[in-house]
C-alpha cells in the first residue's frame, strides 16, 4: 500500500468494533499472576504477622526462655535440646500449628477476591479462571513454606547446639547408643531405679514411691523381697522389653531425621494450604472454611486415628491426616495419637500416597471449577 493511499483510508468509527479497544490486552504472563497473588496475600498483615508468629514465634520464644533458664539456673533447668523439646515441637506444635495456618492461608487466598469485591474485574479483563486460580498455589507457598521452614531450622539448630550430655529416659540418665546386650547390663547395675521408673511389665514389683525397702515379688499383697539376682534379672527384662523404644531416643537429632521431619512438616503444610485454598473457593468465603479446617486437624483427624471400625477402615484410611501421619518419621512420636501408643491402621505406604495425591488433586479441581463457574 502506497502512502496516499494510506492516508485515504478512512479511520474507523469510534462505535464500531475496529474502534474500540481490545480490553483483554495482551496475555499476562503467569509469572506475573503468580507476583500479583503473592504481594496480596503479603499486604495481609494481620494474616502474615499471625502466620510467622506461630511458625517461628512460638519456636523461638519457647527456645529461648528455654536457653535463659538453663544459663541462669542449670542444676534446676536442663539444656534447651534434646529428645523431649525436638519432638514436641515438631510432631506438636509445628506439626498441628503449620497446618492450621496453612490452611488459614490458603482459606483466605481461595476467598480474597470475593470478600474485596475484585471477583468482577478480574473476571472482566477475559483472564482464564482456572489460571487465576492456580496461580494462587505457588504465590501461597511461597509464603508458608520459607516459614516453616525458619522455624524449624531453628529448633534444630538448639536441639542440636544446646543438647543434653546424658539421655533422660523415663527420669532416668541413661548412657546412648548402647547395644542390647549393653543396655540389659547397665539395667542390671542399676536394677531398682529401673524397676520403680521404667513402666514395663516385672515380675518384681515396686513397693509405695520406690523410697522404702527392697522391692517384692509379685505373690499377693506383700509378697517376698526379692533377692539382689532376682532384682537383676527383672531389670534386664525390662531392658529387653524397652529397647525399640529406648533406640528412638537421641540426645541431638541426626541429620537423616532432620531432613526427613523437615520434609514432612512441609508436606503437612502444603496440604493445609492447597485443601483450605479449594475449601475457601469452594464456599466463597473465609470464616467457615478454616473452622470447617481447624475442626479436621484438631477433632476428625484424632479421632479417625485413635478409632478402629471394622467394616470402615478403608474410609478411614481415606482421611488425609491418617495418611500423612503413617509418612511420620519412626523416631518421632505419632503426632496427634496422645498416650504414647501407635493406633495407626495397617496401610502401606503407596496407599498413604494415593491419599495424600486425591486430597492435593481432588480440591484444587473442586476451587478451580468454583471458580470458573462463579457469577461475576
Amino acid at each position: 500500500m502506497t502512502a496516499a493511499s494510506a492516508l485515504d483510508t478512512p479511520a474507523p468509527e469510534p462505535g464500531s468494533a475496529a474502534g474500540r479497544p481490545d480490553r483483554r490486552g495482551s496475555p499476562v504472563p503467569t509469572w506475573a499472576m503468580i507476583t500479583t497473588r503473592f504481594l496480596e496475600l503479603r499486604k495481609r498483615r494481620g494474616l502474615m504477622i499471625t502466620i510467622a508468629a506461630v511458625t517461628v514465634g512460638i519456636p523461638t520464644v519457647f527456645l529461648g526462655i528455654r536457653l535463659l533458664l538453663h544459663a541462669l539456673a542449670p542444676h534446676t533447668y536442663g539444656p534447651a535440646g534434646g529428645y523431649q523439646i525436638y519432638v514436641a515441637l515438631s510432631a506438636g506444635v509445628l506439626y498441628t500449628f503449620g497446618f492450621i495456618v496453612a490452611a488459614a492461608l490458603g482459606c483466605s487466598a481461595g476467598s480474597l477476591d470475593l470478600a474485596e469485591g475484585m471477583f468482577r474485574h478480574l473476571v472482566v479483563t477475559g483472564r482464564s479462571r482456572t489460571a487465576l486460580y492456580l496461580a494462587r498455589i505457588p504465590a501461597g507457598l511461597a509464603i508458608i513454606v520459607p516459614l516453616v521452614a525458619i522455624g524449624f531450622t531453628i529448633v534444630c539448630a538448639v536441639c542440636v547446639l544446646a543438647a543434653p550430655t546424658t539421655l533422660n529416659y523415663d527420669g532416668m540418665q541413661v548412657p546412648t547408643n548402647l547395644t542390647l546386650g549393653q543396655l540389659k547390663t547397665w539395667a542390671a547395675d542399676h536394677a531398682v531405679e529401673v524397676i520403680c521408673d521404667v513402666p514395663a511389665a516385672s515380675p518384681v514389683a515396686p513397693n509405695e514411691s520406690c523410697n522404702g525397702p527392697t522391692p517384692v515379688l509379685h505373690e499377693g499383697p506383700s509378697g517376698p523381697v526379692a533377692t539382689p539376682a532376682q532384682l537383676r534379672a527383672a531389670a534386664a527384662q525390662i531392658a529387653q522389653q524397652v529397647y525399640p523404644d529406648y533406640q528412638s531416643h537421641f540426645l541431638s537429632p541426626p541429620t537423616s531425621l532432620m531432613i526427613q521431619t523437615g520434609l514432612w512438616l512441609e508436606l503437612e503444610a502444603t496440604v493445609g494450604f492447597i485443601v483450605g485454598l479449594g475449601l475457601g473457593s469452594l464456599l466463597g468465603q473465609r470464616t467457615v472454611a478454616v473452622v470447617l479446617m481447624i475442626v479436621l486437624e484438631i477433632v476428625l483427624t484424632p479421632i479417625v486415628i485413635r478409632s478402629r471400625i471394622p467394616d470402615m477402615e478403608n474410609l478411614q484410611r481415606a482421611v488425609v491426616g491418617v495418611a500423612t501421619g503413617h509418612l511420620e518419621p519412626g523416631q518421632l512420636p505419632l503426632a496427634l495419637a496422645g498416650g504414647g501408643h501407635d493406633y495407626r491402621l495397617n496401610e502401606t505406604t503407596v496407599t498413604a500416597v494415593i491419599v495424600i495425591l486425591a486430597w492435593l488433586i481432588g480440591w484444587t479441581t473442586l476451587g478451580a471449577w468454583r471458580m470458573a463457574t462463579r457469577d461475576a
